[in-house]
């Protein structure tokens, strides 16, 4: 199978006797290609996801064979989508309109209504929507090398925990690494905001531009705004498109925690499972966890499990916690990892510093992935 997620790869399939079955067509405006693919009859198994597709040229693709999954108008996302959201896309309208109008709290909005309603068509079109996420993200990082950073959504703008953790993020950026994050506020956010920063320098500018507005609790419009503004100009200072840095994957299932902006592109999804287990299974050089508590303590687990689980030839990337007292005395995780990892190959894998400074070094030393 192939996936055919823009007009460009359309003129090249056109363009030879390659049959087109089999193949994927992925949210295309079909309009200006309607003549050449009237003519053609090999579309047995052809699959049109979404896109922009007459009436006359949908009847002509399933009369031989082709399959053509029709979109929403009413929906606020696009589920066949072929990229991942960009800041400025996900917060269309803010200012106009406020945060409840965006497509971000629309989205989360249809994921509700869906749900309290048991409608199976909503759900269809939440899962295929996940899975172009999904396939969206898998072509942003390629080959890169992944550091995951977690944390606590309630760290606040302009404190020494959010300026460390911007600081890590930005070392590990800057050691080569993609940073990713759960994609919201608080810890996720300063991390993402130190790898998006193209220097140390810029970082602490960033740290403190954003401190009048401390938390998105106190009005999600003026939090995510001053942001986006910082965004631009961050993203000005690095020269506009270049290597990504910075993803964060964020998920609708907690609605009340809007995405953070700091981002080369956004993977939001609405199934948290996915989302969850897609951006640990991505983290192939560490991950690095931050005081947190409940969906941070559910991540470090998952995380454990994987290593719990692995071979004895396995590579398993080490597992720093930041915050001795935190993890010791706070919410005692520790402990327990300590005593699932005796005597198997993450036991020595599995870290505890004191600073997010600490937890960078050891990400970016030579060993970090050593089995």
């Amino acid at each position: 199978m192939h996936e055919i997620e823009d007009l460009d790869g359309l003129d090249a399939v056109l363009s030879t006797a390659r049959p087109l079955t089999g193949l994927r067509f992925q949210d295309l405006d079909l309009t200006g290609h309607e003549a050449p693919l009237l003519e053609r009859t090999d579309l047995e198994g052809l699959v049109v996801l979404g896109g922009r597709v007459s009436a006359d040229l949908a009847r002509h693709l399933r009369q031989h064979g082709a399959l053509v999954f029709p979109t929403d108008p009413g929906v606020p996302i696009n589920p066949y989508r072929a990229t991942l959201y960009q800041p400025h896309e996900l917060y269309t309208g803010l200012c106009e309109h406020g945060y409840d109008a965006t497509p971000d709290a629309l989205a989360y909005q249809w994921s509700r209504d869906g749900d309290s309603h048991h409608d199976a068509f909503v759900t269809l079109l939440r899962a295929i929507h996940d899975d172009s996420m999904s396939d969206a993200l898998s072509e942003v990082i390629g080959s890169s090398a992944v550091v995951g950073v977690m944390g606590g959504h309630a760290l606040e703008r302009g404190t020494v925990g959010y300026t460390g953790a911007a600081h890590l993020g930005h070392a590990l950026a800057e050691a080569g690494f993609v940073v990713a994050t759960g994609g919201g506020p608080g810890a996720m956010e300063a991390a993402n905001l130190g790898a998006f920063a193209a220097s140390a320098d810029a970082v602490d500018g960033a740290v403190e531009r954003l401190a009048g507005v401390p938390s998105f609790r106190s009005g999600i419009g003026p939090w995510a705004q001053v942001a986006l503004d910082l965004h631009d100009d961050l993203h000005a200072a690095r020269g506009g498109a270049g290597a990504v840095r910075s993803i964060g994957i964020p998920t609708w299932f907690y609605g009340h925690e809007p995405p953070n902006v700091f981002c080369d592109g956004i993977a939001k999804y609405f199934s948290n499972a996915i989302r969850e287990d897609g951006l640990l299974a991505r983290c192939d050089v560490g991950i690095v966890v931050l005081p947190g508590a409940a969906g941070t303590v559910q991540e470090v687990f998952q995380a454990a499990t994987r290593l719990y689980y692995a071979g004895e030839d396995a590579v398993v990337p080490p597992l720093v916690l930041v915050g001795s007292q935190h993890w010791r005395q706070t919410i005692p995780v520790w402990p327990a990892l300590e005593a699932l990892a005796r005597g198997r190959v993450m036991q020595g894998r599995l870290h505890l510093v004191d600073s997010p400074a600490e937890a960078a070094a050891l990400i970016t030393s030579s060993d970090a992935t050593a089995p």
